[in-house]
């Protein structure tokens, strides 16, 4: 499968997630949420960025609880809550936005 971002193709797996993280350029979050009919704010792109930085340290892209536990760390706990990732990223903030973030799917989703 593949996703095209400004007449680039970027190869993905059978879930939509990109196949090479190095290829990701903010494009591709671009695109992957006008499919899913969700427009990114600056709230999107706050956890977008956040979890490329934790896979650049950590090289794993966190499961949920993980991911709240440290966005509320940097971010606040009005941030690191299910409630208000689940409002940004309706479909499941890991996997959805480990998704827009051209991340793998986080260890323990289905």
């Amino acid at each position: 499968m593949a996703l095209v971002v400004d007449g680039k193709e970027f190869e993905t797996d059978e879930e939509g997630y990109l196949a090479n993280i190095n290829d990701w350029v903010e494009g591709v979050a671009t695109a992957m949420s006008a499919e899913d009919e969700l427009e990114l704010t600056d709230e999107h792109w706050d956890i977008i960025r956040f979890l490329r930085e934790y896979y650049e340290e950590y090289q794993i892209a966190p499961a949920v609880r993980i991911l709240t536990k440290a966005v509320a760390k940097r971010m606040g706990k009005e941030k690191g809550n299910s409630k208000y990732l689940y409002s940004l990223f309706p479909y499941g903030p890991g996997k959805q936005a480990c998704r827009y973030a051209g991340l793998p799917k986080p260890t323990g989703c289905v």
